[in-house]
């Protein structure tokens, strides 16, 4: 009897906290964990009064903000826009008052080549009008339906603009190269031409007005044969057009002595 006394002393506490491990077990395994998780909960809760990081709630709240912060922001970008574009309309002569316009279509594959307007026929344009944007000329309208116009950008490979240095009276050919700058293929052999000056339609030109502003010189290359060239910057930022201008295509009165050059047999 001494003897099992002893060993229930010794062995007791083993036994019971071999009992409290596999009722806890058990316990666990009937209630999925979820006695665990909410005493959890329970111990946790006090802390997360403490925690300064925002609510599910409150981030989503956050979210609707910044959207609507967002849309104000370009809510009010094009309204500014539209307006300095009225307002530069509003200076033209009424008998040559151009028409605002949207850009509202541009193809990746084309980002340089083409862009499509959200007015056409109905108001008025028509194909071979001219397009500008603050800086100067970006294209020409090549096809019209009622309500678009689709416009061929003078960064286009396509497009050749007759064109003239005017500090210095200069002359030659703009062509597109897919990009913010374009070559200018001179008339000359070896043309009065520096780094920064200023490039703009010429009188030469079958297709545009002359005096458009287009772009600066970049950089030249005299020794370019069979003529010498140039790389102009565009002033227009074509790589990221929006609100733009149509005007009616003007007829140049013909040079009395164009230039002698196979590039006067296109039409620029």
């Amino acid at each position: 009897m001494i003897t099992s006394r002893r060993l229930w002393e010794r062995k007791g506490l083993q036994i019971g906290l071999l009992g409290l491990v596999v009722g806890g077990a058990w316990t666990l395994r009937q209630t999925q964990g979820m006695l665990v998780l909410e005493l959890y909960q329970e111990i946790t809760r006090p802390l997360q009064m403490f925690q300064t990081g925002p609510t599910q709630e409150e981030r989503l709240r956050d979210a609707r903000s910044l959207e609507l912060q967002t849309r104000i922001a370009e809510l009010e970008s094009q309204n500014s826009k539209l307006k300095q574009l009225l307002g530069y309309v509003e200076k033209e002569p009424l008998s040559s008052r151009p028409i605002p316009a949207r850009v509202v279509g541009r193809s990746a594959d084309n980002w340089w080549q083409q862009v499509t307007l959200n007015r056409g026929s109905l108001v008025g344009i028509k194909e071979g009008f001219i397009v500008k944007a603050d800086g100067g000329l970006v294209g020409l309208v090549e096809s019209v339906t009622p309500n678009t116009s689709r416009v061929l950008l003078i960064s286009d490979l396509k497009s050749q603009v007759g064109v003239t240095i005017t500090r210095t009276g200069a002359k030659g050919v703009l062509r597109g190269a897919s990009s913010a700058e374009a070559v200018l293929e001179f008339y000359e052999k070896v043309p009065n031409v520096k780094p920064g000056d200023l490039v703009a339609t010429s009188t030469y030109s079958q297709k545009f007005p002359s005096g458009l502003a287009v772009g600066r010189v970049k950089s030249l290359d005299l020794k370019k044969l069979p003529a010498s060239i140039a790389k102009i910057e565009f002033f227009p930022p074509i790589h990221s057009l929006d609100w733009v201008t149509v005007y009616p295509k003007v007829e140049n009165q013909p040079p009395e002595n164009p230039p002698k050059s196979k590039s006067t047999t296109k039409k620029v």
